[in-house]
């Protein structure tokens, strides 16, 4: 008989970036207050206060990095992002665009036409 070969679990390493920079250098949004929300916020296991090793938060610059060692939603963090955006009064102003696999990005809505658009529709009238 052929000696049996061990199969390791392949555990999941998850690594997410959230770009606030546009936000951020307008002064509109506070890095360092959306990381410890983040902090606060995130459940592991059901429970918030849990992270441990198994979930880190840094921030370098105008970039907020999550890095996960067990299993961890990319829509968990753009759930997250949202909920600050509204705690803060943001929502209406920035949205939670996907960048690529890993990358969310913190974008303006586009403001500029609507304001034209009334601008039309006044002189028309």
């Amino acid at each position: 008989m052929a000696p049996q070969k061990s199969v390791k679990a392949k555990r999941p390493n998850n690594r997410y970036v959230i770009d606030v920079s546009a936000p951020a250098n307008d002064k509109i949004f506070d890095v360092a207050a959306f990381e410890k929300f983040l902090h606060d916020r995130i459940k592991v296991e059901g429970r918030t206060n849990n992270l441990g090793e198994r979930v880190n938060i840094t921030r370098t610059d105008d970039k907020i990095v999550v890095e996960a060692k067990i299993d961890f939603s990319k829509r968990y963090l753009k759930y997250l992002t949202k909920k600050f955006l509204k705690k803060n009064q943001l929502r209406d102003w920035l949205r939670v665009v996907s960048e690529s696999k890993d990358t969310y990005k913190l974008k303006y809505f586009n403001v500029s036409n609507e304001a034209e658009e009334l601008g039309d529709d006044e002189e028309e009238e």
